[in-house]
Parts: structure tokens; sequence; C-alpha cells
């Protein structure tokens, strides 16, 4: 006669079993991980390979890609918890205050790219991570709304606003027309790549210190919440982007015929080439600005390209709510310390970095239409996925597949293992394979279109589509959490019976692209003719 404390014999096959089941899967993981980094080497091998006899500053640049979207990747994140946490707006002000802020960056995108143009890349580069750095010093020891508006959100908003495209125009000067295809595709690799550095670091420091954690700074006396300490590391990752950019050779291009070419002078120069003072630089780059804004606004070709990038604005604002919508869905339905970076932050760009480049490989002669619409098509059907009641995913729960996602990622507790983890996951790798189809071509057509020394304008004025989207998309964000996962009910997804409805008008928004791209397939290949045709210009 046994007693429950005693092991009979189908216990201890079935503990044995499942022991050899987690060796294997042990075996599997390592096996796996040294697949993806072979392939990985591969890859960088590839790209370095095909690059190489570029100049240095386009290896440089790489590097301070990866620093500054880890950087801004975990600020991003963090941004919507920091105003409703730390700073005491609701959902809806949050949402509202996000799209004012993110409006504001599209404008001085807008307005402050095209300094590039006149300025030059060094320049450009050194005045706007400098920028940068001084708004991300403050932004982890304030809390008030009013005052962090004016010491981090506007400057941050200006110096992105000169950054962010000028690191795009870059690319097409460090390298060659042949090599330019491939500069964009690792470009889009690391900024991938410093992404999902960004999602490691939200979760992390909301791991190691808490969801709502404080700590003392070093014996000051100055408190830290866990959303200002993720802030502070992104400041300190900000300081070697400065550096890299102040060992920049000014003027230097990458040519078909030269090879290497540098012009120290650069733009910064008088009609008789006598280098200019600050205040007459400053004078000069906003005279040439308007002159370039003036001049490309008046080509039809460039009211194609920014009806193009109208089109493409449903779909990307998925992108937008993943950044500001998912971080308060994902904690609020799973709980504090709920490794929501991970699932899009991290997943997301790892599967870019592995499958973006099969995929311009094997796509390389299908036209851009084609890919354009399957790609959307894909990406907006996965959003279902989402809207799906998760309970067909539940048989996985006890399986190697739930094991390898609870246990040895994203280290759930056994009582919290939901089965909407699985199918947000399986959302996230669907939607990431339509963007693997679509978003590299349209990156790189970006500035291909652009005629020769306006590549800043153009990718400047390429954000002029979201601003008016975004007036909707932010506060639409904050009414979604507000009214499906209200910040006054208890944490889990059983609390939260509509939550599903979040996704439902995402995806119904979404839709609106490959629904376009359909229904207008001559204008959309006449915009592609107007593309080669610049091309070659």
């Amino acid at each position: 006669m046994t007693t429950p404390e005693t092991p009979v014999a189908s216990d201890i096959v079935n503990a044995a079993v499942a022991d050899q089941g987690r060796d294997l899967l042990t075996i599997g993981i390592w096996i796996g991980l040294g697949v993806l980094i072979l392939w990985g080497l591969l890859i960088l091998l590839y790209y370095i390979k095909g690059l190489w006899g570029s100049p240095r500053e386009l290896f440089m640049l790489y590097i301070s890609k990866i620093l500054e979207y880890g950087a801004y990747g975990a600020i991003n994140l963090t941004f919507i918890l920091y105003l409703h946490e730390d700073c005491g707006l609701t959902d809806i002000q949050a949402g509202a205050y996000i799209a004012v802020f993110s409006m504001s960056l599209t404008i001085c995108s807008m307005l402050i790219g095209a300094v590039c143009d006149a300025v030059g890349i060094k320049r450009t580069l050194i005045l706007g991570t400098a920028i940068m750095l001084a708004s991300r010093i403050s932004l982890p020891f304030i809390d008030n709304v009013y005052i962090v508006t004016f010491t981090s959100f506007i400057p941050m908003a200006i110096g992105m606003g000169i950054l962010l495209p000028v690191l795009s125009v870059g690319i097409k000067y460090y390298t060659t027309s042949a090599g330019c295809a491939l500069g964009f595709a690792l470009f889009y690799t690391l900024l991938n790549v410093g992404w999902a550095i960004g999602g490691l670091i939200f979760d992390g420091v909301r791991g190691y210190f808490g969801e709502h954690g404080k700590v003392e700074m070093f014996g000051t006396g100055v408190e830290l919440s866990t959303y200002q300490i993720i802030f502070f590391i992104g400041f300190l990752m900000t300081i070697p982007q400065l550096l890299i950019f102040l060992m920049f050779r000014r003027g230097v291009r990458m040519t078909d015929d030269e090879g290497i070419v540098i012009n120290s002078r650069e733009a910064a120069v008088d009609a008789d080439g006598v280098p200019l003072s600050i205040p007459s630089v400053v004078s000069k780059a906003a005279r040439d600005t308007v002159g370039i804004f003036a001049t490309v606004i008046t080509k039809k070709p460039f009211w194609i390209f920014i009806f193009m990038m109208a089109m493409l604005v449903p779909v990307k604002l998925v992108f937008y709510h993943f950044h500001y919508t998912w971080p308060t869905y994902g904690i609020r339905v799973f709980g504090d310390g709920a490794k929501v970076g991970n699932i899009y932050s991290v997943l997301n760009p790892m599967l870019i970095v592995f499958i973006a480049g099969p995929v311009a490989v094997l796509t390389k002669n299908i036209r851009s239409y084609t890919m354009l619409a399957i790609g959307t098509i894909i990406s907006v059907g996965a959003v279902g996925i989402a809207v799906m009641p998760p309970d067909w995913l539940a048989p996985l729960t006890d399986t190697w597949v739930g094991e390898l996602i609870f246990e040895r990622w994203l280290h759930v507790p056994e009582g919290e293992r939901v089965p909407l983890y699985l199918s947000l996951i399986l959302f996230v790798i669907v939607f990431t394979f339509g963007e693997a189809i679509w978003s590299p071509r349209l990156m790189q057509f970006t500035a291909e279109i652009a005629p020769g020394g306006k590549e800043g304008t153009y990718i400047a004025l390429s954000y002029l589509p979201y601003f008016g989207a975004k007036l909707i998309a932010g506060p639409m964000s904050g009414m979604l959490v507000a009214n499906y996962t209200p910040d006054n009910t208890p944490p889990g997804v059983e609390h939260y019976p509509d939550h599903h409805m979040v996704w439902v008008w995402i995806g119904g928004m979404a839709a609106i692209t490959p629904i376009i791209l359909i229904t207008m397939v001559k204008l959309f290949r006449h915009a592609e003719q107007q593309e080669v045709k610049a091309s070659c210009e």
C-alpha cells in the first residue's frame, strides 16, 4: 500500500521522462543559439566584405547607430509609464502628451533636417547629439511634467529632429551607388540590434529594481524611480556617441569614380571658398534650408513620394502602438515586472536581423508594389491573432514550447502562465515577417529618390504624413488602455475581459494601408517609375 508521499513507479518514470525532456530542450537551445550566432557572424562578414573600402566614418556611424537606438529604444518604452507613474498624468493625458511630443519631433525633423544639406554631416551630428545629451541629463532627476517639458522633451525633439535624418543621409554619403543597398541593409540590421538592446535594458532594470522601485543615487539623497534609472542609462549611452562624432573627418564622401573624397571645408564656406564664422554658418544654414524646401515642394515627383509615404502611415502606426500602448497594456494584463520589452522590442528586431537579409535577396527582383502589398497584408493579418481568444493555444502551455517561453525565456511564475502570452508572441512573429518584406524596401527608397544634395530634405519631409496621424494615434493610445485596461483594476488578464478590443481598433486602423495599396495599383506603379527616373538622374 502506498501513501500520498510514497512515489510509485509511474511517478518515477514520468519524472525521468520530464528530466530527459528538459535535457533535450537545453541541448536544443544551445544548438539553436550556436546556429544563430554562426548565422549572425556570416551575415556580418557578408556586410563587411561588401562595404570594405568605405570610409571609416561609415562604420563609426554604425556603432553610434547601435548606441542611439539602444538608448532611445529603452527611453521610448519608458516614456508613457514615466508620465503616468512619476509625473501623475492619467492614461489619456499621457497619451495626448506623447502625441504632442511625437508631432513636435515630426515638425523638428521636417524643419531642421535640411540643415544637414546646408552645414554638413559632421557638424549636424555633433549639434544633434550635444542637444540630446543636454536633454537626457535632466530627465532622470525631474518628475514635474511642466519643468521636464522645457528641460528635456522640447530639447530632445529638436536634437532628434537634427540627428535621426542625418544618420540615414550618412549611409548614402559613405557608400558607392553599388554599395548603397548593402549599406542600408546593414543600417536597418543594426537599428534593430539597437532596439533589442533597448528592450533588454527596459526589462532588465524593471526586473532588478521592481516596477515601482526607488533607489538612492550614490548616497546623495537623490532618489530615482525605476523609470528614471532607465533614462539615466540612456544618458550614459549618449556620451560615447558624441565622442565618436568628434572623430569624424569633415567633408568625407564615397564616390563611384574617385573612391573616398575629402572636402574639409564641406558646406560651411562662402561663394569664394572662405570659411564662415559660426554666426554666418547659422545664417547660411537658415537661408539654404529655406531655399531647399522651396525647391523640392514645387516638384511633382516629391508629392508623389509624399503620397506614397502617406499610404504606409496606417500600418506604420502599429509600431507607434507597440512603443506607447504596448508597455502599459502588457504590464496590466500580465502584471508588474512582466517582460513586455522582450516580447516585442527584443523578439521583433532579432527576427528582423536574421530574416530581413534573406528576404531581401530572395525578393530583389520583385516589384516594390507587390512587396509592399504582400508585406502589409501579412502584418495587418497578424493583428487578428491578438484579437482571437487565446485558449486555442492553451495546450502548448504544458509542452516544450511552454517551457521554452515561460521558464527559459520570460521567467513567468507558474500561476501566471496564461495562453495570452503565446498568442501575442505569435502575433509579433507573424507581424515581423510582414515587416521584413515591406519595411527595408521603403527605407531604401526614401533616400534613393532624393536628388543629389537634397537627401536630408527628402528624408526629413518624409515624416510629413505622420504628423496628422500622430494627432489621432496619441490620444487613441491613451483611450484604449484607459477604456479596456483601466488603471483602477488589479493586474491580470482575467480582470480585463475586453482587452482584445485594443487590438481590434489598432488592426482596423492598420487595414487601411493594404486596402489603399490594392485599389491604387496604377498610381503606385507610376510612383515606382518616378523613383527609377530620379535615381538615374
